[in-house]
């Protein structure tokens, strides 16, 4: 199935293993969600913290992006006009309230979105080098207005780092999110690193809200979140690792909902030092890797080999996307003419967040190891090196991207990863053509002229291997078959939502 057609049937929803007779909703009910990660930057909106408010039913945006359509909608506004080639005007809805009573106003989202532009750290989907300015029109009217003409700015609206907070939220030292959200559900207590408790939104402007309220739970584990899904423990369990599959699908109690996805687990190579600096060198080891076996063994066919920074189902892959086949003697021949000696173990890290990373590690070690490069693994938590993977202070790490998680079009992704500026370019990665090439990308409007400049994007770091895309994965999660009108969300976006629904137990 491909990955747009994916995106559309994961939206329709899912209602309990009950054989679609739902029972009544119980108003008093609560649930449990085991999310993967905890916010690290005292919820920021700039941050990681935004993915976390977004799913748990508290922050929302003025557009949203739409995965059963695929396209971007109305949420916190109404409608949008692009009124010159730089400025977009944002319409927003009547009768929202902030959950502190404060009303939506124009001035309400400047005072949000600037301080998200205003960051030492901008969001890599709003910042400024591609929103040059935030403006109340009128009462009822946000205009954004961009260095250069853009036509994704409504895309960027949709990320969760535009989420809107109330003026208070931003009155002390942090971002402080408890009562200055517009959501479903509102935060009413936290145990730092650990779970963020909700109660119902009594003043929903979308309507009755069907839970009493929430736990979200900051599992890094994997197993541990499969575990407390099965038991009961937890009725949401967000990216269940491979392993624990069959255990689960085993349960009658549990579903297990599987969909494509635009995240693809990579190994990052820095680009930026010895020995990986040298092109020969970075298609040495590309070489070496048998990606097919990965995929059947440590993900046991539950993902696919990668072909490239994109999977070959998305349509800006292009006709050409194939998976690297492993070639052990051109890997030999192309180690050779990069001049590469063993003097030193290269270094691999595993992000624990990923639970299958560690046998990944292991799988690549022993593959660049038949061509002569030695490789030690290191694993730790992600929050923990990603200074060292922006600094350029490591060789290789393993980890995992959502392309259209900064916002749903791969402009974000391609913009931010590799381009020589990219505020998340980990790879430090640097090529001029390619550079041109997102630049020309980012000001067409034309859908199917701007995936074609996509296209030969990821044909040069393709060419240039600037890393090794190993896997495409599915998103994975496991819900208990009580829970009701839940929709899972490929883009782990949205998690609690007003509709979901539990009956007495």
């Amino acid at each position: 199935m491909g990955l747009v057609a994916a995106l559309a049937l994961s939206g329709c929803g899912f209602t309990g293993g009950n054989g679609g007779s739902e029972q009544v909703a119980d108003l008093d009910q609560r649930i449990v969600v085991d999310n993967f990660r905890a916010p690290v930057a005292d919820w920021a909106l700039e941050s990681d913290a935004a993915y976390i408010l977004s799913l748990s039913g508290c922050l929302e945006t003025l557009t949203r992006y739409d995965e059963t359509a695929g396209e971007i909608v109305p949420s916190l506004a109404t409608e949008w006009n692009q009124v010159s080639p730089t400025e977009w005007d944002f319409t927003l809805r009547e009768g929202v309230q902030f959950q502190d009573g404060t009303e939506l106003t124009a001035e309400t989202v400047v005072t949000s979105l600037q301080n998200v532009l205003d960051a030492e750290v901008p969001a890599r989907a709003f910042s400024p080098t591609v929103v040059s300015g935030v403006e109340a029109v009128d009462d009822r009217t946000v205009r954004i207005t961009t260095p250069a003409e853009s036509p994704l700015v409504p895309y960027r609206l949709a990320s969760v780092n535009t989420g809107v907070l109330a003026p208070g939220a931003f009155e002390g030292e942090a971002v402080d999110p408890f009562g200055h959200c517009t959501g479903p559900f509102t935060p009413v207590s936290e145990e730092p690193k650990q779970s963020l408790t909700l109660d119902r939104n009594e003043n929903y402007w979308g309507g009755q809200v069907q839970l009493a309220g929430a736990e979200v739970r900051f599992i890094t584990d994997g197993a541990t979140r499969a575990t407390q899904v099965q038991t009961g423990e937890a009725d949401v369990s967000l990216s269940i690792p491979v392993a624990n599959l069959p255990a689960l699908e085993a349960d009658s109690n549990v579903e297990v909902l599987k969909t494509d996805s635009p995240r693809t687990a990579t190994l990052y190579m820095n680009n930026g030092r010895a020995p990986f600096d040298d092109v020969d060198f970075r298609k040495a080891v590309s070489s070496a890797l048998d990606l097919e076996a990965l995929a059947d063994s440590v993900y046991e066919g539950a993902a696919l080999p990668g072909t490239g920074p994109f999977a070959s189902s998305e349509p800006w892959a292009g006709e050409s996307a194939e998976t690297p086949q492993q070639d052990v003697e051109a890997a030999k021949e192309l180690l050779a003419a990069s001049g590469y000696t063993a003097e030193r173990p290269l270094e691999i890290i595993a992000i624990v967040e990923r639970a299958e990373f560690a046998d990944v590690a292991t799988v690549v070690q022993e593959n660049l190891k038949s061509i002569g490069v030695p490789v030690t693994i290191r694993t730790a938590e992600y929050a923990a090196v990603e200074p060292d993977l922006l600094a350029g202070d490591y060789d290789m790490v393993l980890s995992q991207r959502n392309r259209l998680i900064d916002i749903a079009d791969p402009i974000g992704f391609l913009t931010a990863d590799y381009t020589c500026d990219g505020s998340y370019n980990i790879s430090h990665f640097c090529d001029k053509e390619y550079d041109r090439l997102i630049a020309e990308a980012a000001g067409t409007a034309d859908t199917e002229q701007r995936y074609q400049l996509y296209a030969r994007a990821g044909q040069i770091l393709q060419e240039q291997a600037a890393n090794v895309w190993l896997v495409n994965e599915q998103a994975i999660d496991a819900v208990r078959t009580d829970l009701q009108n839940h929709a899972q969300d490929p883009l782990a976006r949205y998690v609690l939502r007003a509709e979901t629904t539990k009956p007495a137990s």
